[in-house]
């Protein structure tokens, strides 16, 4: 089933298997196509949950020249090493990185380090460049990337520092990244909303009951930074991929406050 708002489309599947072969065909189809076009892509991708099924689709398109395409990093928390079991450098190299060919270039967000310093030499990366394809998801307080409400929309920096709030927190402690509520850190380095939407198109991948409200609130409710991915209603080129779970409580006929 899909429908169409003024701006963004909605592709609702029956379970998270086939909504992420869906985003994953087309984000494989937008990569190439940047390719074809420019000679090269450059992309966002997301980890959690959410995207399990949209990579595993993604990494076995073996017709994309993965040696034109440059990887920038949505958000990682500070503090955790690379090989800890809920660092997003780690999710990316065995879910993604591992599993195609050498990419022309990647830039992972270190947050181990000094988180200001590596948000500048991030933000001077990418302020050169324009983003061709963003793979993104809708947390459960409706965050996007880890810019939880009240999120900023007005920076113009790439990428900045955010406070991660108690419902942030503990959507990762049930999905089973950390053994308590106080191992979950309370910072992380995050690409910022303005960056985000910057992106010539956006896939966002959001499967499961426990992000129906969420989903339901960013799509029909009005833009608003407390909740931030309705922001999404704004940008030009951005499907919303959902499973009947998190799409449960929306209405079809709904006409969106976009």
């Amino acid at each position: 089933m899909s429908f169409n708002s003024i701006l963004m489309q909605v592709f609702i599947y029956a379970d998270a298997v086939q909504l992420g072969e869906a985003a994953g065909q087309e984000a494989a189809r937008q990569i190439k196509a940047a390719i074809a076009q420019k000679g090269g892509a450059n992309i966002i991708l997301a980890t959690g949950a959410s995207q399990f099924e949209t990579l595993k689709t993604l990494v076995k398109d073996s017709a994309i020249a993965w040696n034109k395409v440059t990887l920038f990093h949505l958000d990682e928390y500070i503090g955790i090493t690379a090989d800890h079991g809920a660092s997003f450098r780690k999710y990316l190299r065995e879910r993604f990185l591992e599993q195609v060919p050498p990419l022309k270039s990647v830039h992972l967000i270190d947050g181990e380090g000094n988180a200001k310093q590596e948000c500048g030499r991030l933000n001077a990366l990418l302020s050169a460049v324009s983003i061709d394809v963003a793979l993104v998801g809708i947390g459960e307080n409706g965050h996007l990337a880890f810019n939880d409400p009240p999120a900023d929309f007005d920076t113009n920096e790439p990428y900045l520092i955010v406070q991660l709030d108690l419902e942030c927190r503990l959507q990762q402690l049930n999905e089973g990244w950390f053994n308590s509520l106080g191992e979950v850190p309370q910072q992380a380095i995050s690409m910022s909303i303005q960056q985000i939407m910057s992106a010539k198109s956006i896939i966002c991948s959001v499967p499961d009951a426990r992000k129906a409200v969420a989903v339901q609130r960013c799509l029909t409710q009005a833009v608003s930074n407390l909740q931030p991915a309705s922001i999404l209603q704004e940008h030009p080129a951005c499907g919303i991929y959902l499973d009947h779970a998190s799409a449960q409580l929306l209405d079809e006929k709904n006409e969106y406050t976009i």
